[in-house]
C-alpha cells in the first residue's frame, strides 16, 4: 500500500511542520490521515490499540507522540526499549518503524515498515490522535 504522490508529499510536509496552503489542508491533510488509518488498522493494529489503557501483544499507542519509550502501565517491554531514552517524535518513530532491532537492539518488536511513504502516513495518523 502506497500513498499517491499528493498526499505522501502533504503527509511528509506536516510531519515536518511545514505550511500548507488551505485547500491542500483541506484535501490533502484528510487523504494522508484516511491513508495513515488504513495502513496503521492493516499493518499495527493487530498488536496495537489506539485506546488508552487497552495493551496488545504491544503497549497501546494512544497519545505515543511525546512520550517516553517503555513507559505505558501495564504494558510488556523489553529491558533494551524500557532503558533507551528514546521519546518518541515523528523521527525517533520513522526510525524505529524503519527498522526496529537497528534503532533498539534488544526490542522484541519485529515488524519493519520499509515502504517510508507508509511510515510518514502512520506517524501523521497517530500524531493526530
Amino acid at each position: 500500500m502506497t500513498l499517491a504522490r499528493p498526499a505522501m508529499l502533504l503527509a511528509v510536509a506536516a510531519l515536518l511542520g511545514a505550511p500548507l496552503p488551505s485547500f491542500a489542508q483541506d484535501m490533502g491533510a484528510q487523504g494522508a490521515a484516511a491513508e495513515g488509518e488504513r495502513a496503521f488498522r492493516t499493518r499495527c493494529a493487530s498488536c496495537h490499540s489506539l485506546d488508552p489503557g487497552q495493551n496488545r501483544a504491544g503497549p497501546s499507542l494512544a497519545g505515543v507522540v511525546g512520550r517516553k519509550a517503555g513507559s505505558v502501565e501495564g504494558a510488556r517491554y523489553s529491558k533494551a526499549l524500557r532503558e533507551s531514552g528514546v521519546t518518541w517524535n515523528a523521527q525517533s518513530l520513522d526510525g524505529f518503524l524503519a527498522d526496529p532491532r537497528k534503532t533498539v537492539p534488544g526490542t522484541t518488536m519485529t515488524v519493519a515498515l520499509r515502504d517510508a511513504a507508509q511510515r510518514a502516513a502512520i506517524i501523521a495518523y497517530l500524531n493526530g490522535r
